[in-house]
């Protein structure tokens, strides 16, 4: 950040007072800008024992598989964006039927929140983030082909659960590459 948003002035990084981190404030009128992770929601879609998958037209991750999902909007609720992620990046109609997991991302300043979702009926098409849309069985998934490690320790969980006949709630952090 170099200009604050309020008045257009230089920003400097500093601590303010009462803070313990450091935050861009501007050095005119001292409004301070906090940087805070996004949040990204997303669903697994199901229908019967398969769920839908998106190949991805947009980098990261150009052409890799991954669950519906992206960055939330302001005045949306968790839930809502991840059914709009869904109908965005695959033209689906989902019934969100709860949390399933969240994810920590703190070294690219994310926080996934993945949802468990039905899809309402099988019209569905890729939609301009996605190459291609299809319903997978566990069998089918292309596990080497992932996008994300999120979207892969989900669905771990996810079919573990499934075969359990109890879906739980899942949480963890994802490190970065090379410190696992």
């Amino acid at each position: 950040m170099k200009f604050c948003s309020d008045c257009g002035a230089s920003v400097s990084q500093k601590i303010p007072p009462g803070d313990n981190l450091p935050r861009w404030v501007c050095d005119a009128c001292h409004t301070i800008h906090y940087q805070n992770p996004k949040m990204v929601v997303g669903c697994i879609a199901e229908w019967e024992d398969r769920i839908l998958l998106c190949r991805r037209a947009i980098e990261p991750r150009h052409g890799f598989w991954t669950v519906p999902a992206g960055f939330m909007e302001n005045g949306e609720t968790t839930a809502a964006g991840a059914a709009r992620e869904t109908l965005e990046e695959a033209n689906a109609r989902v019934e969100i039927l709860g949390l399933y997991a969240l994810f920590n991302i703190p070294h690219i300043h994310q926080v996934y929140l993945l949802f468990r979702g039905r899809l309402l009926d099988l019209d569905f098409f890729p939609g301009d983030e996605s190459l291609e849309t299809k319903l997978l069985s566990e069998a089918e998934i292309p596990w080497n082909e992932l996008a994300f490690a999120t979207v892969r320790s989900t669905l771990r969980h996810y079919y573990d659960d499934r075969r359990h006949g109890e879906y739980r709630f899942h949480m963890g952090t994802i490190e970065p590459m090379g410190t696992r």
